[in-house]
């Protein structure tokens, strides 16, 4: 929503989610009357599935490089709690962690590597790449062995892309705690009580954040592009 009315003409904006209807009821809101030239196309695709991965995948090949874009910006945002209520020593099924990880690592990584090699370079054009990151990916929590694992590696994923890659813009942003359902899971299905109270007291405190706030900080960060590239910038930090 942020996004979409600072595209210019002719720009498209690909949404991508696992829930159809929605996906379309924001896709009519963001056209308008049509009257900002912008291109909305919804892909309905889980990328926990190997299915939706090449759906997803497949859609990225076919928009990109048949456009003269002059940028690529690529939001990646999905991602899951996965089972907090398990500590460490609960994790003992390798169907369930590989699954994990499938989703909340590799689909990015296939995201993203597939959305620049169909980008391209081109010559006087920009590539940028977000990675929505997390203070987990940083700092351990209890119960929280799979989350903070795999937003820990999707930074240095990033990172790496950073390194190999100088002329596309890379950012690890952690937008807060957010005041999402994923924090509901937090505050109820937490197994370590510590834990479980402490994500309760910021809600019971009215310290998370509402999401459009913290995208501004986001949109602002975009505009600016004055981030080392590859960094971890967190919320509380601009």
């Amino acid at each position: 929503r942020l996004l979409a009315p600072r595209l210019g003409p002719g720009s498209l904006l690909a949404l991508l989610a696992r829930s159809a209807e929605p996906l379309m009821e924001l896709a009519a809101e963001l056209r308008g009357d049509g009257g900002s030239g912008l291109r909305v196309l919804c892909v309905a695709a889980d990328l926990g599935c190997e299915d939706g991965l090449r759906r997803a995948t497949a859609a990225l090949r076919d928009v990109l490089p048949s456009e003269p874009f002059g940028r690529l910006i690529l939001v990646n945002n999905a991602g899951s709690l996965g089972d907090v209520s398990k500590s460490f020593l609960d994790l003992t099924n390798p169907d369930e962690i590989n699954t994990y990880f499938a989703f909340n690592v590799t689909s990015a990584l296939c995201l993203t590597s597939t959305a620049l090699r169909a980008f391209g370079k081109r010559p006087g054009c920009s590539r940028t790449v977000v990675n929505i990151s997390s203070l987990c990916a940083l700092k351990p929590f209890k119960s929280w062995a799979l989350y903070c694992s795999g937003k820990a590696s999707r930074d240095m994923m990033f990172q790496v892309l950073a390194l190999e890659e100088p002329d596309v813009r890379v950012l690890n942003y952690a937008p807060g705690p957010l005041d999402t359902d994923m924090q509901l899971l937090a505050r109820t299905e937490t197994g370590d009580l510590e834990m479980r109270q402490y994500f309760q007291s910021l809600q019971e405190s009215r310290k998370l954040i509402d999401c459009t706030v913290s995208a501004q900080k986001l949109v602002k960060l975009l505009e600016e592009d004055t981030f080392q590239s590859g960094a971890h910038v967190d919320f509380y930090d601009i």
